[in-house]
């Protein structure tokens, strides 16, 4: 091949390269797989999945989101605990959440509303260990939306209270 015909079909091999770019770069975007026992699925309206439409994550995806320790009294336990898990901020990013609420439901299908609001970086955080170690469900786990209470009178209500939902195991974002 001349480099006269080279010149003129490399902006062609440019301009399908991107062609191709663009689906991949969305895909990237998804979620990987989990490949543990699934402890958290989140569905509703969310940009970024990786199982049937659904965000699923195990414990060691949880573990692998930037994770935050949190020192605080409860109304459930005795004296200050630490929490250890992912801030609920950080797991509406990782999946793309949309909406102003989402549906938090427990293992034994209570289910509460969790406002925006409570997601920011500096609120609500899902829980996988307590005292350094993992929650058993007897013990509320194995997943705890927990609130930094000691931190800000503002969590210290009888409605963040009944946010605070213990054996969380599924997530609906807006509806």
């Amino acid at each position: 091949m001349s480099l006269a015909t080279m010149r003129l079909f490399r902006p062609i091999a440019l301009l399908a390269a991107l062609a191709f770019a663009v689906p991949l770069s969305a895909a990237a975007a998804d979620l990987p797989q989990p490949s543990g026992k699934v402890m958290l699925t989140i569905s509703g309206k969310i940009e970024h999945t990786n199982v049937d439409g659904t965000a699923q994550f195990d414990l060691d995806m949880l573990k692998a989101m930037h994770p935050i320790t949190v020192k605080t009294s409860t109304i459930w336990t005795d004296g200050t605990q630490t929490f250890t898990g992912v801030r609920l901020h950080d797991l509406m990013e990782a999946v793309g959440a949309d909406a102003d609420t989402l549906d938090a439901t427990a293992i034994n299908d209570y289910a509460v509303q969790i406002p925006s609001d409570d997601w920011g970086e500096d609120g609500a955080i899902v829980a996988y260990e307590q005292n350094g170690k993992p929650m058993s469900v007897r013990d509320k786990g194995p997943l705890w939306v927990i609130y930094p209470f000691d931190q800000d009178k503002k969590f210290q209500t009888e409605v963040t209270y009944s946010r605070s939902i213990w054996q969380l195991d599924r997530i609906i974002v807006g509806k």
